[in-house]
């Protein structure tokens, strides 16, 4: 009947063991919280399961976060979605680039669901399995407590089961005389043989204790050895996961919005002008599209209109007059562009009307450049020859690298404005890392 199963797998035998188990620690605690017995203490491991709980707190907050960023991310991609198609239904299929609008609106779609999924494998997953180790350290940890309580429960037991054990003469144990009133009552020629029954239920206790204190001395230990080695590689792996899950983030935000950004606007109707006389099917051409180039080309500069227009000096016929707009020209290399049209002799700029060339060239470098100018944050001391020497407050411009798949990841090529506007073409070029820098 003990040993009548209770349950699956769990029979009487080992439930009560269970259960003495259980008042054996709880008592344990009792008599070390009152200071009548002394408990094993470890600062190091204690500072390390402190650690261990930030570490599962900060990362449990971050995941929390990071789904509420994907459920945001997944929003707004339905609602860029539904504004796309009002878009594509309120387009009218006999309006100019009817077919564009389709399809902006179906790579729009395509650039959302690529995002977000890219979110999900590289950072989402990753937290999940980052996390996904805890509960069974926590777990161990809670059993170390609870190995380190049996530990010390066997150690006072031992000690207590040995305290009166003296060694005689001989380094036996000392027989004390019969004191109990069964002892009494035994007749005198069998006082020997109940003496020599208590030595030995007294040696059994003793070697009973001392196994205990082994085994669970074992148990403590093997467990706590794993732990006091995998508890600070936990905590110092910390850095690099988060700095990954970051960069990774980053990277696939900005990538986004740079493929976002790629597609161009509606295309706009055919240059010659729409009459006012047609049936109402084409579109109304807004505000801001000017009839005249040069008025169109220098909108925005907040100019008295003594400022250059952006030329493509090589398509002209003349090379004493201007040639005509191209801003497509400009975008390939801004640099060369704008040092082929800042004038270099006082007759060149007494008939434009520019008086100050280092001031012409600043406005050039405003006007052409000012969507890759960066402003240097920290100083930055040059490693390599092929490397630009910066300091804090510096503005660089940034240029292509000639040969593109030379660029490493977080690193851009530039030169210094006030160098350029020194020396033009010969102005020192180098690589610098663009977390030193801030964009203008």
């Amino acid at each position: 009947m003990a040993e009548m199963g209770i349950g699956k797998g769990v029979t009487a035998g080992k439930l009560a063991s269970n259960v003495q188990k259980k008042l054996t620690r709880a008592q344990e605690k009792v008599m070390q919280k009152l200071g009548k017995a002394d408990e094993t203490r470890d600062v190091a491991f204690e500072e390390g399961v402190i650690n261990f709980n930030k570490q599962y707190t900060e990362g449990s907050k971050l995941q929390k976060d990071l789904r509420a960023y994907l459920t945001a991310v997944q929003t707004m991609h339905e609602s860029s979605k539904n504004l796309q198609e009002c878009l594509v239904d309120m387009y009218e299929p006999e309006w100019y680039g009817k077919d564009d609008v389709d399809s902006i609106a179906e790579d729009s779609d395509v650039l959302w669901t690529d995002y977000h999924q890219k979110l999900v494998d590289h950072a989402l997953i990753s937290m999940d399995t980052y996390l996904g180790q805890f509960p069974d350290i926590k777990s161990r940890i809670a059993k170390r407590d609870r190995k380190l309580v049996d530990y010390d429960s066997a150690r006072h037991n031992y000690s207590s089961t040995h305290k009166g054990k003296k060694p005689g003469k001989d380094g036996g144990i000392k027989i004390t005389k019969p004191a109990s009133l069964l002892e009494r009552a035994t007749p005198g020629w069998a006082q020997g043989i109940l003496s020599a029954h208590n030595i030995a239920q007294s040696s059994l206790s003793r070697n009973q204790a001392e196994d205990e204190l082994e085994r669970a001395q074992k148990v403590f230990e093997e467990i706590n050895v794993d732990l006091q080695e995998e508890l600070p590689s936990l905590w110092n792996s910390r850095v690099g996961f988060y700095v990954s899950t970051f960069q990774s983030m980053a990277g696939f935000e900005e990538k986004f919005h740079k493929e976002m950004a790629r597609p161009e606007e509606i295309p706009a109707p055919p240059e010659e002008p729409q009459g006012w006389d047609d049936d109402g099917t084409q579109p109304v051409r807004a505000a801001g599209w000017a009839d005249d180039p040069i008025a169109a080309a220098t909108a925005g500069w907040d100019d008295d209109g003594s400022l250059p227009v952006r030329v493509d000096v090589s398509q002209a016929d003349d090379a004493s007059q201007p040639a005509k707009v191209d801003d497509d020209s400009w975008a390939d290399d801004a640099v060369a562009t704008a040092t082929s049209v800042v004038p270099t002799t006082a007759a060149e700029f007494e008939p434009a009307g520019w008086n100050d060339e280092e001031g012409v060239a600043k406005v050039l470098v405003k006007s052409v450049l000012h969507l890759i100018q960066v402003t240097t944050m920290h100083d930055y001391a040059a490693n390599d020859s092929d490397e630009l020497e910066m300091k804090a407050g510096d503005i660089v411009l940034v240029v292509t690298f000639d040969n593109p798949e030379e660029q490493d990841e977080g690193w851009l090529m530039g030169m210094k404005e006030e160098d350029w506007i020194q020396n033009k073409g010969s102005a020192l070029k180098g690589v610098f890392p663009e977390n030193f820098t801030s964009r203008l």
